[in-house]
């Protein structure tokens, strides 16, 4: 459906998307908390992007496709399909370049997330939940307007400019290392491993990609709900699934790996861990209680699924990126009464 995605990534890929980024994008805090830590039994390191611009990392991808657009394609306007912060971001985007957006998005979104997208004023298209109806909607979309898709997640340029979460993690936490270290100090990399959630996999992709350009030693894994868990099937068998219904409270990790997402992952993805949707809201608790932030379930899946497995992560240095912040406040009560 869409010609700018079919490539990998290259690391200087990223980099070139940190350099346009540059003024855009916030450069989000990270964040240490000892009583998490010793809860974990390792070293946290929380990448904040719930305070990036839009409320998510999303922002990262959106800006650097459509800065990128040549002025021809960015006269036609975007087209894109999010069940929010996607499309969000995508729409602030067009908004700081003056160009039309078209957002494509399932009647399930959340107000919170439909409401920005209009806030920033793109064209909303309503479709039913499924996959093929948000891409049926979208081709039709496509083919009235003429414009320059963005993808979600299974574009090179979104996920470039999703890698540069990463970039910044890394280079915050050698910073504060590097303040540290002793003269004899053996080098070690900068983190042991990085953790984000998987639904499409431009973050992913973009995490591991980033990850492994900076030191190959780095090890890049993966958290998804239980209810939505293609991801970590597809990786286990080899083959994409596709198809599936999503049954979880994390509803921006409800997409299914696409091709270019699934073979980045394949390559660059040690592993997936679950989490059900009552971890995810007691983690939601904790980064809440610990770190004062406002966390989605979407962004709290890497912690709860860190949690079930505290032993795999003994004694290691640990990035998590915390990929949004848009709660919708109405939905709380009831979020809160699934935690055990």
């Amino acid at each position: 459906m869409h010609d700018p995605a079919c490539h990998v990534p290259r690391f200087s890929d990223l980099l070139d998307a940190a350099a346009r980024l540059r003024g855009l994008a916030h450069v989000t805090p990270v964040l240490r908390s000892r009583s998490l830590d010793a809860l974990a039994g390792c070293e946290l390191y929380f990448k904040a992007e719930n305070l990036q611009r839009a409320g998510a990392f999303k922002f990262r991808g959106a800006a650097n496709a459509v800065f990128s657009l040549t002025p021809e394609q960015a006269a036609r306007g975007v087209v894109t399909q999010s069940s929010g912060n996607h499309g969000a971001a995508v729409a602030l985007a067009c908004r700081l370049r003056g160009i039309p957006c078209t957002v494509v998005v399932p009647h399930s979104a959340p107000r919170i997330k439909r409401e920005a997208i209009a806030r920033n004023g793109a064209r909303i298209v309503d479709c039913e939940v499924g996959q093929s109806a948000r891409d049926e909607a979208t081709r039709a979309v496509l083919d009235d307007t003429g414009g320059e898709l963005v993808h979600p997640f299974n574009d090179a340029r979104v996920i470039a400019g999703q890698g540069t979460a990463t970039l910044e993690l890394l280079g915050q936490v050698e910073r504060r290392a590097r303040a540290r270290a002793g003269d004899g100090d053996e080098p070690r990399p900068v983190l042991d491993l990085v953790l984000a959630p998987l639904s499409g996999g431009g973050l992913m992709s973009g995490t591991a990609l980033a990850a492994h350009g900076i030191d190959p030693r780095i090890r890049a894994l993966a958290a998804e709900p239980e209810g939505a868990c293609d991801g970590h099937d597809s990786l286990k068998s080899g083959t994409r699934i596709t198809g599936r219904s999503a049954n979880t409270i994390s509803d921006g990790l409800r997409a299914e790996l696409g091709p270019l997402t699934f073979a980045i992952l394949r390559e660059h993805c040690e592993d997936v861990l679950l989490a059900s949707d009552a971890e995810t809201v007691a983690a939601m608790r904790l980064l809440w209680e610990r770190l004062k932030l406002v966390v989605e379930p979407s962004g709290a899946v890497p912690l709860a699924a860190l949690l079930r497995q505290r032993e795999r992560f003994a004694g290691l240095r640990v990035g998590i990126i915390l990929s949004g912040g848009n709660v919708d406040l109405d939905a709380l009560p009831g979020l809160l009464a699934l935690a055990p």
